[in-house]
């Protein structure tokens, strides 16, 4: 070996020792970049500055496939406004890069210009100097991106500064298939949400709301009214009315159907379970506080809290909560931070609230600050003509629990038309699911209907008994000898005249149709 041989060994040798260490560092910077939670853009662009500034490696440019897999985009560029480079488009075989994308294979050009596939539609390369271009494949799906630069020279370290570049794309397929994975499930998080949502506002809308009367139309209106604005609602009314049901309607239909709805029974606490669930605890703040716990007007921040049985509140409490409606600030069980809420409140009672402002157990205060969009909910003695939408609504409802298909008859509406309902919508689903139970066919008719309980009779309220016509020929025999023992008072001697029968002839029937006689 000469001389002159050995110095340029030892020179090719130095340039290769230089070289790998300038890609060592430059390798350990890309780490960094790609550790940062950086958005899969701007971590394309920090690691092209990084080729830049400490790889030798310039006017970098990374394009991926669009979503239909059929156009290269321009994801990142450096050296170039990527607004602008983002209009530009490469087809699977088009150009250098569409090319290195369609074979799956690394190109190096000496000079750049020299290759006709060179389309220059960025105007971002020196046309004097060499071009690398390597694939980005993610997983097992072929290439799916193209990375290139230009090196500073063309000197016989082009191929090593191309193994170096492959290194670079294989770390940035791993983000980019990292990011590919987090944008997916937030689209499929995105469609499950507003799925829900709609199946929610689906639910909770008003035509779920069953009812044609002139009452229920009011309270729809004031739902429809009141759902446009931030203000307190108090919902008023007997235990079964629904007043969950129009709470969560109002939310749904509100401004803040996005956010959280939040439920209370204010009266299945004592007074200092009920702080601690409305307020939270700090860890150790009493015997059991294993752990802070954010209270319900915590987990409603942004949505709404719904207060059930809030006339159930002891006095004490009521100034507590008295402070968050009118401030909205509270401090957790145990500390002394005040926390800032925005809240918005519905409240239900079946209480006489004016009552217990007079008596004093109930503050005239927090009566007013609850009381200022009050919704009276009607009873369902007030609404008989909606018993027989109900029934079918609750029907099906049943029918959706039990898997199966479930039908009520005609006479059996008629027959729940003369009870009293007590317990409102909430016994008339009862009973329509005992009915339900007792109905091997499927079809509910009036032989299972016992409102008010197996051993309750058929209770008619004075208010609402309207005399049947017993020769009305829609009536089947239940009905009409059901009909006749209520005119009757449920004499059976009084009741068998109205029909034309015998004592023992309508004892008979009472017997074979299964009518249980009510006791007055």
């Amino acid at each position: 070996m000469t001389a002159s041989s050995s110095v340029h060994y030892g020179s090719a040798a130095a340039r290769r020792s230089e070289l790998l260490e300038i890609q060592l560092e430059a390798l350990f910077q890309v780490s960094q970049v790609l550790s940062r939670p950086f958005k899969l853009q701007e971590t394309l662009q920090a690691l092209l500055q990084v080729l830049h500034e400490h790889g030798g490696l310039h006017q970098g440019m990374v394009t991926l496939l669009d979503s239909q897999r059929s156009e290269l985009l321009v994801s990142a560029v450096y050296g170039q406004d990527l607004q602008r480079s983002k209009e530009i488009r490469y087809q699977v075989g088009e150009g250098i890069v569409g090319r290195i994308l369609a074979s799956g294979e690394l190109i190096v050009l000496r000079r750049i210009a020299d290759d006709p596939r060179f389309l220059d539609r960025l105007q971002l390369y020196d046309r004097e100097l060499p071009f690398i271009g390597v694939p980005i494949c993610v997983g097992e799906a072929g290439p799916t991106g193209v990375l290139t630069a230009q090196p500073p020279c063309c000197d016989d370290l082009l191929y090593e500064r191309a193994h170096f570049l492959e290194m670079v794309a294989n770390l940035i397929a791993r983000s980019v298939q990292l990011a590919w994975e987090v944008e997916r499930e937030r689209q499929d998080l995105t469609a499950e949400r507003d799925s829900l949502r709609w199946a929610v506002r689906e639910r909770y809308g008003f035509d779920n709301i069953v009812g044609h009367s002139r009452p229920m139309q009011r309270i729809f209106e004031q739902v429809r009214q009141v759902a446009k604005w931030n203000t307190t609602v108090l919902i008023r009314g007997e235990s079964g009315t629904g007043k969950e049901l129009i709470a969560s309607a109002i939310h749904y239909n509100s401004s803040r159907a996005s956010g959280p709805f939040v439920k209370l029974n204010c009266a299945a606490l004592p007074d200092n379970l009920l702080e601690s669930e409305l307020f939270g605890h700090e860890k150790g703040a009493f015997t059991g506080a294993l752990n802070q716990r954010k209270g319900r007007f915590e987990q409603a921040h942004g949505g709404t809290l719904f207060l059930d049985e809030i006339g159930d509140v002891s006095p004490a409490f009521q100034v507590k909560l008295l402070r968050v409606l009118q401030e909205g600030e509270l401090e957790r069980v145990g500390s002394s931070q005040t926390l800032k809420v925005d809240v918005r409140i519905i409240a239900a009672t079946n209480q006489d609230l004016e009552a217990g402002v007079e008596t004093g157990d109930f503050r005239e205060d927090l009566y007013y600050r609850l009381n200022v969009m009050p919704i009276f909910m009607p009873s369902l003695r007030q609404r008989p003509e909606d018993i027989p939408d109900l029934a079918r609504f609750l029907v099906d409802k049943i029918g959706k629990r039990q898997n199966r298909s479930l039908s009520i008859t005609d006479s059996a509406i008629r027959l729940l038309m003369r009870h009293h309902w007590p317990g409102n919508v909430r016994e008339l689903e009862n009973c329509l699911e005992r009915g339900a139970i007792m109905s091997e066919s499927g079809i509910i008719d009036q032989a299972v209907i016992e409102p008010g309980g197996p051993e309750s009779p058929i209770f008619i309220s004075p208010s609402t008994q309207e005399p049947v016509d017993l020769e009305n020929p829609d009536l089947d025999e239940r009905e009409r000898v059901l009909a006749a023992l209520e005119q009757a008072g449920w004499v059976q001697a009084k009741a068998a005249r109205l029909l034309g029968m015998t004592p023992r002839q309508i004892a008979y029937r009472i017997q074979t149709l299964n009518i249980k006689l009510r006791r007055l």
